[in-house]
């Protein structure tokens, strides 16, 4: 019998599993870097302990440290979560060799599916379809996708549509794969186009029954990384589940699993093949908890206690889509910096691993939520999705709500046709400039801040003059807004104060044609203005009446679009190089940016060399471009 766990990842998995425990009476232990001491996974367990003596990068990958944490807190049982160490067979092994429970399978079959390379072979021997694997420095067919063999999530992975680059990316998905997983074994294999990603879950007990609950779509990525998620897929029939279920149950039996787990298959028509198989819970796992109406962390907890599976499945009921929310820029790149505020409202699910003012760091994945909408029917989910994630308050990093709003609101996606070159065939597009009421409130709600704020006649109206000879004007860099700050030139009904544990915040409520229209107007003192209303949220930067001088770069610097540390230059003052030629190469959480040359040119200056760690904004480089 469990009596104190320790979860050893963070994040909103780290806090997805307390919740379970609380639930079941288990204690909790929650372990940490210097960079997440303060972070909201820690705040929750019953106990933390902090994983010093490593860099915040390697703190959630450190064995001797983890089961040392163990020790300290009391814990009797690890739960890995996802990513880090959770298909680590080492890890599993060093668990049990501790005499601690571990929720998860036997470390031999976290090592038989370590290697996605073993895996496939064994897959194939058990029957199930596979890809055949290439020669990754001569395939002989494009176009290929170059493969970690260990680990997941879209890092160490990269497509290569001719022989050209293949050297360069091969090398690069290794150093990638290294730094993610600690193993930088690759392989390659054809690039199926046009497929879907489907993945089945299984769970299995020590006593021979295998469940599979069912097939999840993840078909859209980014970055090869999963972005929607729902479950059951718009693409599979109900024959194609059957063939997808057994082949899954076959995998698990054919490796001796016990717990949860997830085979993944890429589906093209009435084509199958095996890709991996995930020796974990998944991140995705929300979808099939919500149809299937179970608890997966509960399960996992109960099969490693020895508990037995009833033996057959629970039966599924309506549709499940989960969106991941990162703090990422339309380009897909890692963005941190503070997180003013958090809110998601609505009838959906939220897995957070962030909270109102959490910072969100450089060193980690950049994912800030899960958000899943559940109802009796596809488009109930989805509605239901978009209403919470419009409404939603984000206000600080830069997130991809706006590109998973046009993904939900789709034509092609309303009708079930995804596949994984979705966001390759319809790309986010940037977002239309803010609309003139969502001007309208944020220049009343600054004008009404310093009306409360001023140190004499703080009673007269804003814009108060003798003599009303023109509107006013309030400057944003994105668009402007031009009123009458006095009845009856604008339908103002009312500007009030709210709360606010910074900066500012007012209520604004318009009328327009007899609609009436409610905004929150927030600030920060980070430089931007919040507006929240009807329509979801814009962002706004006022420009002030008087700037301050500003930094000016020279013509041609190649700025970084984020903090990362320089992982590797390619070229030194005098080179020539070709529009797109790589320049150098930057990692931020663990994943490899490169940083191309916008037009042809001469290199005139490099300013940073391997190893230097740079902030956003930060000049790279200097090119001159040639004279057309």
């Amino acid at each position: 019998m469990i009596r104190r766990l320790l979860v050893a990842n963070r994040g909103e998995i780290a806090r997805r599993v307390f919740r379970t425990c609380r639930e079941l009476g288990i204690g909790t232990v929650a372990v940490c870097s210097d960079a997440d001491a303060d972070a909201p996974h820690v705040a929750e367990a019953d106990l933390a302990v902090r994983l010093d003596g490593v860099t915040p990068a390697e703190t959630y990958l450190a064995i001797d440290r983890v089961i040392e944490a163990c020790r300290v807190s009391g814990a009797d049982a690890v739960h890995p979560g996802y990513g880090f160490l959770s298909e680590n067979a080492a890890f599993a092994s060093a668990v049990l060799d501790a005499g601690l429970t571990w929720i998860g399978p036997p470390p031999e079959a976290v090592a038989a599916m370590g290697s996605k390379t073993a895996a496939k072979r064994l897959m194939a021997e058990a029957g199930v379809p596979v890809l055949p694997t290439l020669d990754p420095d001569a395939p002989g067919e494009f176009p290929v996708l170059v493969k970690a063999s260990a680990g997941g999530g879209g890092r160490g992975m990269r497509v290569v549509r001719g022989p050209a680059g293949l050297a360069r990316e091969v090398e690069s998905a290794r150093r990638e794969a290294a730094a993610a997983f600690g193993d930088g074994d690759v392989f390659v294999e054809p690039l199926l186009e046009g497929a879907r990603h489907v993945e089945v879950q299984v769970l299995a007990d020590r006593h021979g029954t295998v469940w599979a609950l069912g097939e999840r779509e993840c078909s859209i990525q980014r970055r090869h990384q999963k972005v929607v998620e729902e479950c059951p897929s718009p693409g599979v029939t109900p024959e194609l589940r059957a063939r997808l279920e057994e082949a899954a149950v076959r995998a698990a039996r054919a490796i001796g699993y016990t717990g949860a787990g997830t085979v993944e298959f890429l589906v093209a028509g009435e084509r199958v093949a095996f890709l991996e198989m995930n020796t974990r819970l998944q991140v995705e796992h929300p979808v099939t908890e919500l149809v299937y109406g179970v608890d997966l962390v509960r399960l996992q907890i109960e099969v490693a206690e020895g508990a037995r599976l009833p033996a057959a499945p629970p039966v599924p009921h309506g549709h499940a889509v989960e969106v991941r929310l990162y703090a990422e820029d339309l380009a897909y790149l890692p963005q941190s910096g503070v997180l003013h505020r958090f809110e998601v409202s609505g009838a959906v699910r939220v897995d957070a691993g962030v909270e109102s003012g959490s910072v969100v760091s450089p060193h980690y994945d950049p994912m800030l939520a899960k958000i899943v909408g559940y109802g009796a029917t596809r488009g109930e989910a989805v509605r239901k999705l978009t209403a919470a994630l419009r409404a939603a308050r984000l206000h600080g990093v830069t997130t991809n709500r706006g590109p998973l709003l046009q993904v939900l609101t789709h034509p092609a996606f309303e009708e079930g046709r995804t596949h994984t070159g979705f966001l390759d065939e319809h790309p986010p597009s940037a977002p239309p400039p803010p609309g003139a009421q969502e001007a309208l409130a944020a220049a009343l709600a600054l004008a009404a801040a310093n009306r409360d704020h001023a140190a004499v006649l703080r009673s007269l109206p804003s814009g108060w003059r003798n003599v009303r000879s023109q509107p006013r004007t309030a400057r944003f860099e994105e668009t402007e807004a031009v009123y009458d700050p006095l009845p009856p030139g604008t339908a103002v009904l009312s500007v009030s104060p709210l709360p606010s544990p910074a900066g500012g915040a007012y209520r604004v409520v318009l009328e327009e044609d007899r609609v009436r229209r409610v905004f929150e107007v927030c600030w920060y003192g980070d430089g931007k203005v919040y507006v929240d209303g009807p329509g979801g949220g814009v962002v706004l930067t006022p420009v002030p009446r008087l700037p301050e001088p500003v930094e000016h770069v020279a013509p041609g610097s190649l700025l970084a679009p984020m903090p990362g540390s320089v992982l590797r230059v390619e070229v030194g003052p005098g080179d020539r190089v070709a529009k797109g030629a790589p320049i150098m190469v930057l990692e931020a959480m663990k994943m490899e940016h490169a940083v191309t040359a916008p037009a042809a040119g001469v290199v005139a200056t490099v300013h940073v060399e391997k190893g230097r760690q740079v902030d956003a904004g930060a000049v790279l480089a200097v090119i001159e471009e040639e004279d057309a």
